[in-house]
């Protein structure tokens, strides 16, 4: 069965594209600010994350505790290879809908 992507869902994961190993909510939420101009909540973003990591699109994992953080650590967050595909297969669905389309 296809993994279906909403808008959101599908800019996160082009986020964790981008950022790959340094991938954790504040570099996301500065991803998506700068490339969709949009303000994101933190609170959109954790529970968009976890949603997807309930199916299997992405897997958390927590790094090592910094001092400068307080001596808490981050939460970094991956594509899974099923992510990856889900995001491959909304791009080419953007892609075959947009073909012939005047976007003047």
């Amino acid at each position: 069965m296809a993994d279906y992507l909403g808008e959101f869902e599908h800019l996160v994961l082009l986020a964790l594209a981008r950022l790959g190993e340094d991938a954790y909510g504040v570099t996301i939420r500065a991803t998506l600010v700068e490339r969709t101009k949009r303000n994101p909540s933190f609170g959109a973003i954790y529970s968009t994350l976890r949603r997807m990591e309930d199916k299997g699109l992405v897997h958390s994992f927590v790094g090592e505790a910094k001092a400068v953080r307080g001596g808490r650590a981050k939460k970094y967050v991956v594509l899974t290879p099923r992510g990856r595909a889900a995001m491959r297969e909304a791009h080419a669905a953007v892609v075959r809908m947009a073909e012939g389309v005047s976007l003047k």
